[in-house]
């Protein structure tokens, strides 16, 4: 079942790659296939009860056909908060008490092997599309570390806890079976240097527009993963980053 708002109208191109977004189960399979390679789910697709709310957002090699990435979104308002993925793994009560439209992004995942910058530049050229068009003043979602071994990411944590905790007004409580505290570490230069470039590309896209996270870690075992709650409001997002990305549509 393919969601609500899905369109045929959207696309976009940028290099050798074509962004749409999913208008048929087929479409829909395709991108839970790339996803249970890109998890490691020991199943044919990676599939969940979120994706028939969800609008799929497919980007495609025009040299193969082949599917190289993909993500998912959903516009929420705070009362349907509860409905979201994220809303599973943290207590979302503070943030459902926020007034303007928010989107939900997950799933993004790039097959293995594929390193050409403009398969990411063309996503985020098609999140930004989305956002403008709803009018979207929050971002959301679940941001995953490879792996459930916290200890390897202090450093990370570190960082996250003294530079980028959410504001505490809308800032998740902790609500899943197993978290992981952020704890205060004195890092020197090097150190910092090493802990930003540990982060999760996406995650340090995230940050360096402005974004936020949660106090904790998740450590979700059906995934194999860590993740943090990631939050970006629009208006933070620097002018000169609004206009390069806006320069991408």
């Amino acid at each position: 079942m393919l969601p609500s708002g899905s369109t045929d109208s959207f696309g976009m191109i940028k290099g050798h790659y074509r962004a749409v977004a999913a208008t048929s189960e087929r479409d829909v399979e395709a991108a839970q296939a790339l996803r249970a390679v890109c998890f490691g789910v020991p199943a044919r697709f990676d599939a969940d009860v979120f994706d028939r709310h969800k609008q799929h957002i497919l980007i495609r090699d025009l040299r193969t056909g082949r599917l190289v990435s993909c993500f998912r979104l959903e516009v929420l308002t705070g009362s349907m908060l509860e409905q979201s993925y994220a809303a599973q793994f943290y207590d979302l009560a503070k943030l459902s008490r926020y007034n303007e439209p928010m989107m939900e992004l997950g799933r993004f995942c790039v097959r293995p092997g594929v390193n050409d910058p403009d398969v990411v530049r063309i996503a985020w050229a098609a999140l930004t599309q989305y956002v403008e068009a709803h009018g979207i003043k929050l971002l959301l979602g679940c941001t995953s570390f490879a792996g459930t071994d916290a200890d390897r990411y202090g450093d990370v944590f570190a960082l996250l806890h003294d530079r980028y905790q959410g504001p505490p007004a809308w800032r998740p409580d902790a609500k899943a079976p197993e978290v992981m505290r952020f704890r205060p570490r004195a890092l020197g230069p090097s150190a910092l240097k090493l802990a930003m470039q540990g982060m999760p590309p996406l995650l340090r896209t995230y940050l360096m527009m402005g974004g936020w996270v949660s106090d904790h870690a998740v450590v979700d075992r059906q995934l194999k993963t860590l993740h943090v709650f990631t939050g970006l409001s629009i208006d933070a997002i620097p002018e000169a980053r609004k206009r390069l990305l806006r320069g991408l549509v």
